[in-house]
């Protein structure tokens, strides 16, 4: 496949965007915590482990950027911002699943592996 461009970078192959786009540590513990949930910030944070508040801002803000995640700002006292999936987020959880999947199985691999 030739190079592309993709919102003004250049990508060698569309794996590559998807993983910058949903790789890393964060993202999809984060998408996959909304999936069938419509979460606050501190519910996010509450329910996933060792993610620190700086990290889950950030990457709550790629996530919007991209748009797989919507933010939804209620003018009350004290704020109240809402996390959700749009279709695009939604789109990408049988990935994550898929994904999932494999991790789990080479758990299970290695597992097998060690106790030999």
């Amino acid at each position: 496949m030739p190079d592309f461009i993709f919102k003004g970078k250049v990508y060698y192959n569309p794996v590559q965007l998807v993983m910058e786009q949903i790789g890393g540590v964060w993202k999809m513990p984060i998408l996959w915590r909304l999936k069938d949930n419509v979460m606050r910030y501190g519910e996010l944070r509450k329910d996933i482990p060792h993610i620190s508040d700086k990290m889950l801002t950030v990457q709550l803000r790629e996530l919007e950027d991209d748009g797989y995640v919507h933010r939804q700002v209620y003018a009350v006292v004290p704020p109240k911002t809402e996390y959700s999936l749009t279709e695009k987020g939604r789109d990408v959880i049988p990935l994550i699943v898929q994904i999932r999947d494999y991790g789990n199985r080479l758990i299970e691999a290695n597992e097998k592996e060690i106790a030999q």
